[in-house]
């Protein structure tokens, strides 16, 4: 009985982490459902400034109008709050640990949400100005390109999610030698199968133009170098068994 009285507490922690968690996010798609069309007309503007004058964006669907600025606001309401979310992961974990690992698990959880976002814009602030205007100009003679509404969000937000999950490169790089899965040397003397990878995960990830290919890969194999430079910091030689106080 004395064993599975943690084991409960620590089921009741994780629910009421997860409730907070989920209250947050309804939080701030309540604040900002009232704004979903202005929010939708930001992501559609790279786009709609690559489109042909005298053509728009279309809704094809009844309901399309309002279910896709709907579905994007919460989306966007999950990503708001993914630091929320983060930190109640770390408060979950952390009486787990030894000081030294809190101190250095601390800023790799931190630097997740970052480099989340920095994907995330990375797409739309250098990807989309580029891919858009190349989709567009590859239209066949004849063809007038006016994209569903709904097709582009699902095709943005996948951007979204590869660009961001490409950009915590570093993180797992760290967390691979923090667990001593590898170390720093092993990484880098992989570095050529590592290019040759990111470019097919990027061939994979991205839709089929040499544009955002590129664009995904380049940042991928840097990331990488920057995952190994710092990874050098969370290394622990093998020799070096000395246990950390409590």
């Amino acid at each position: 009985m004395s064993e599975q009285q943690p084991l409960i507490s620590h089921l009741t922690e994780l629910r009421n982490r997860l409730v907070k968690v989920i209250l947050a996010v309804l939080v701030v798609f309540i604040a900002a459902v009232g704004f979903s069309n202005q929010i939708y007309h930001w992501i559609a503007l790279p786009l709609i400034e690559s489109l042909p004058e005298s053509t728009s964006m279309i809704a094809t669907g009844v309901a399309t109008p309002f279910l896709t600025p709907f579905k994007l606001t919460m989306v966007m309401s999950i990503f708001a709050a993914m630091p929320y979310a983060l930190y109640h992961v770390w408060a979950f974990i952390a009486p787990a640990l030894y000081q030294h690992e809190r101190k250095l698990i601390a800023p790799l959880i931190a630097s997740s949400s970052l480099l989340f976002y920095g994907g995330i814009a990375f797409a739309y602030y250098v990807v989309f100005p580029l891919a858009f205007p190349f989709f567009v100009g590859a239209a066949p003679e004849g063809v007038t390109v006016s994209t569903d509404i709904n097709s582009y969000l699902d095709f943005v937000l996948k951007l979204f999610f590869a660009f961001g999950l490409a950009f915590e490169i570093p993180i797992a790089t760290v967390l691979l030698v923090w667990t001593g899965i590898t170390t720093p040397a092993k990484l880098a003397e992989k570095r050529r199968f590592v290019i040759v990878g990111v470019f097919v995960v990027g061939m994979l990830l991205t839709p089929p133009d040499v544009i955002s290919q590129v664009l995904l890969a380049v940042p991928m194999w840097l990331l990488f170098e920057l995952g190994v430079l710092l990874s050098r910091f969370y290394y622990k030689p093998e020799d070096d068994d000395t246990e950390p106080e409590e």
